[in-house]
């Protein structure tokens, strides 16, 4: 039996062949793509034109929707100035109307539904105020009357098929309806108004009614337009109305015509497609250098800031810090990365009220102002921290943990320390400035019961010696030991002002400290013929430190005596008030002396700013520090008699 072998000749036409159908099974692989490819094209193409008509049209609508709530607000803010008389209306209607607002007439109509003012005063005989109950702008009217706040009219036909709308907004005065302010649109020209040339180009735009009939046309070509387009209801004004745009026709290139240049240009396209290639790798590796600059810029910034950075998942586990954190606590970020709480920077003595803050910045309710902590540092020692924490959104938009800020504030706390001290020391050395202004009034004051001692003394011991009974005698004595404890009285006031080292708040009657503050300066009101009259309507209990309270009460009513030194002696008035209002006690201290100018106001309670030759400077400042030390206010005004008026209010002790 004989077998044959193909020959050499029939292998080559068969491997030829085999070449023959790839190619041509390239070929129509490559045609099928193109199809493919402009099929694909086109219907991009067509949903990118969707996407843009639908994006332009939204934007539309909330163009429009600005404009009409901006002319809400506009109109809600008319005054009763502009409302006064027709040409302060048509003042407003012109401002109202050069904000390119669409508003074709402004309408002021009065509480009983009477129009005041127009502006064009042309109106329709459908207007609010001339038609009846039926007509849509009257329901508004009402509607928005009862309500309280804008409401729109139905759109209704105007002269020369043109259609409008209207929108009443009430205007509140003391909280009552004194009228409504009408805007008048008219659909044309509020398209005209708001719907950009290009916009206009590009789409054919209308506002059509509930019944799909058209109200109005913004259109700047005159082409055919194709058959599909986008509609969103318009509300405001509602009522049925919506927003229609519909984009022209643009001739399309023939995918016949571009299949076969591309067949033709085969060897064209596969060279150019190539260079594009080349041209997409050289523009990735250039961004890929620009963002490893910007990375490492980045980084360069971060490691120079001095405030802490530290980032964190969800879980609390630390995934960042950079080195100003690391300098912070003392540890490196090796050591802080992937950790979870308790951390190594928490101080020991703070554990509880650490965790209980981190616990609520990961429940993600941190103060959004920022907290304060106590951390410490890897050498044991303890810092304060301001922290500030926000949330980190990543690629996707997707929360992925928090950022932390934390800034070092022991040093600033330190120095609130030192002049909180300092304060006190000032307070001290003032006090006891204070106490050599006294003097001599003190000496004065003492004087006339060591006196009256003296005599009441004289007159017992002369009539011991006249034989008298002893009830003649008793007396005389009782009067002697009166003026001695009050003479004791006097002595212990300026001994616990001198001694006064730190507050010792307590329930106390205001008035009381008002008496033993005038008691300090009795001598001196009398020898100035100063007369000090008292208007006590309540008796309030106020919490506070009494010797400051009596102190400051001081400092005032010896400012009060001194800027009357100049002052007619028949003038020369202290009136002092007391009352309550919702839980504070007020105190009004008024005198008719020299007054405070203008020029010294200011920097009236400064430390150390003084308007006498021999004063210090720390007499109102102190008072205003122990009145806000009790949660107070002190301020002055001008009296309108002559003089001024210091006004303290002082919180009332709880019942």
């Amino acid at each position: 039996m004989e077998t044959s072998t193909p020959t050499p000749s029939a292998e080559r036409i068969s491997r030829w062949r085999w070449v023959w159908v790839l190619s041509r099974l390239a070929f129509i692989l490559f045609v099928g793509g193109v199809v493919l490819l402009l099929w694909m094209s086109d219907r991009a193409d067509k949903e990118e034109r969707r996407a843009t008509l639908i994006s332009d049209i939204l934007w539309l609508e909330q163009n429009l929707r600005f404009h009409l709530t901006r002319n809400e607000e506009l109109l809600g803010r008319i005054d009763q100035p502009h409302t006064a008389s027709a040409a302060a209306f048509e003042s407003f209607a012109r401002t109202a109307f050069g904000f390119e607002s669409g508003l074709r007439q402004l309408i002021w109509i009065g509480q009983d539904g009477v129009v005041r003012f127009a502006h064009p005063v042309i109106m329709d005989s459908s207007l609010v105020g001339d038609g009846g109950e039926s007509i849509p702008s009257r329901q508004s009217f009402m509607l928005a009357r009862s309500l309280g706040k804008p409401v729109y009219s139905r759109a209704y036909p105007y002269v020369g098929n043109d259609w409008q709308f209207e929108v009443h907004v009430p205007v509140s005065r003391a909280g009552r309806v004194v009228g409504v302010a009408v805007g008048v649109y008219r659909i044309r020209d509020l398209l005209s108004d708001s719907v950009p040339w290009w916009l206009a180009e590009r789409y054919r735009i209308s506002v059509t009614g509930d019944s799909g009939r058209v109200l109005g046309t913004r259109s700047k070509v005159e082409s055919p337009v194709t058959e599909e387009g986008y509609q969103v209801t318009f509300d405001p004004p509602g009522w049925g109305l919506a927003l229609h745009a519909v984009p022209y026709h643009a001739p399309r290139p023939l995918a016949s015509l571009l299949l076969s240049a591309s067949l033709v240009a085969l060897a064209v396209i596969v060279l150019w497609s190539l260079w594009v290639l080349r041209r997409h790798v050289q523009r990735r590796q250039t961004v890929e250098e620009q963002l490893r600059r910007e990375h490492a810029f980045r980084k360069a910034m971060e490691d120079s800031l001095d405030t802490g950075m530290r980032a964190r998942n969800l879980d609390g586990e630390i995934t960042y810090v950079n080195p100003a954190f690391c300098r912070m606590v003392g540890l490196p970020a090796a050591e802080l990365i992937g950790r979870r709480p308790p951390m190594p920077y928490w101080a020991d003595d703070y554990i509880e009220e650490t965790r209980a803050m981190n616990d609520r910045v990961l429940a993600g309710q941190g103060p959004e102002e920022g907290f304060e902590l106590k951390l410490k540092h890897s050498n044991g020692q303890v810092i304060d921290v301001l922290i500030h924490e926000a949330p980190l959104i990543d690629a996707h938009g997707q929360h992925s943990g928090w950022m932390g800020s934390m800034v070092d504030i022991t040093e600033r706390k330190h120095a609130d320390e030192r002049a909180r001290q300092q304060q006190e020391r000032l307070q001290s050395t003032a006090r006891l400035v204070a106490m050599g202004e006294m003097a001599s009034s003190i000496a004065h004051e003492l004087n006339q019961p060591l006196a009256a001692i003296s005599s009441y003394c004289t007159g017992a011991a002369n009539l011991l010696r006249s034989d008298s009974s002893a009830a003649a005698v008793l007396p005389a004595l009782d009067k002697a030991v009166e003026q001695a404890r009050r003479a004791g009285q006097v002595i212990r006031r300026i001994y616990s002002l001198s001694r006064h080292s730190e507050d010792r708040f307590e329930s106390l009657r205001l008035a009381e400290r008002i008496d033993a503050a005038l008691a300090l300066l009795e001598g001196d009101i009398r020898q100035k013929g100063i007369r000090v009259v008292l208007d006590f309507q309540a008796q309030p209990q106020v919490e506070g430190d009494p010797v400051l309270l009596e102190q400051a009460l001081f400092n005032l009513l010896r400012n009060a005596a001194e800027s009357m030194r100049d002052t007619a002696p028949e003038q020369r008035q202290i009136a002092i008030a007391l009352a309550c209002a919702e839980g504070y006690a007020l105190l009004k201290i008024a005198d008719h002396g020299c007054g405070i100018g203008t020029d010294v106001a200011d920097k009236l309670f400064d430390p150390l700013f003084t308007t006498k030759a021999e004063g210090m400077g720390m007499g109102l400042a102190i008072c205003r520090s122990v009145v806000e030390n009790h949660r107070g206010r002190l301020s002055f005004e001008a009296n309108p008699e002559g003089g001024t008026v210091f006004h303290i209010l002082l919180p009332l002790a709880p019942q």
